[in-house]
């Protein structure tokens, strides 16, 4: 099973997923956690370029065409390979932030995006979890996590972003949400790190 962990910025997804893959693997379940940018030696490269506030902006579309490679790279050497050997993927974003961020917030064709996934073949998960949180909250969590990590510049591009952008992303995974019930799931992310677990062991408990 893929399942894919969605959410804006500090809405806590790289932390559920860590609980989430220790969980599987104490009820024996084999799984692997994962994400994007950065899920391949590739990606790594990319994420940098993509996440890094290095002085130079980026187009929306090249956004969307180093996301693409990045995930076309992922799903061939890491995610189909482990899906094939009966392996469950934990995914730190993946196709819908793409629609989230670059379409909705970036103002690209939704429709252009599908037309291109659809070119390369990419896959939907098999199920999503939504981490939903207030942008407010998760920007301010988000910022306050570079700034005490320090990387803020090394990872803070996207959370240089003013709220109203934030807001479009939140709006535009709920929306998804609404158009695919079967498939995501929405998870209140403003709670404490183990009330949030509670819900997804849930999911998972259902899945798996």
């Amino acid at each position: 099973m893929f399942i894919t962990f969605e959410g804006i910025e500090g809405s806590g997804k790289s932390l559920q997923i860590a609980r989430s893959a220790a969980y599987l693997k104490e009820k024996g379940i084999d799984c692997l956690g994962t994400r994007e940018p950065g899920g391949t030696g590739f990606g790594i490269e990319l994420r940098k370029i993509l996440l890094g506030t290095n002085g130079y902006s980026i187009e929306p579309w090249c956004e969307v065409l180093l996301y693409l490679a990045d995930r076309y790279q992922h799903l061939k050497e890491v995610i189909e390979p482990a899906l094939a050997r009966g392996v469950v993927v934990l995914s730190d974003r993946y196709q819908d932030a793409t629609r989230a961020y670059q379409g909705a917030a970036r103002g690209v064709s939704g429709a252009e995006i599908e037309k291109l996934s659809q070119v390369l073949g990419i896959r939907e998960p098999d199920r999503t979890i939504l981490l939903d949180l207030a942008a407010e909250e998760g920007l301010g969590r988000a910022r306050t996590r570079n700034l005490l990590s320090g990387t803020a510049e090394s990872e803070g591009r996207f959370e240089a972003e003013d709220l109203a952008f934030h807001t479009r992303v939140r709006g535009a995974y709920l929306e998804l949400a609404a158009l695919h019930p079967e498939r995501i799931s929405i998870v209140p992310a403003s709670g404490t790190p183990d009330e949030v677990f509670s819900r997804i062991r849930g999911l998972l408990d259902q899945w798996l």
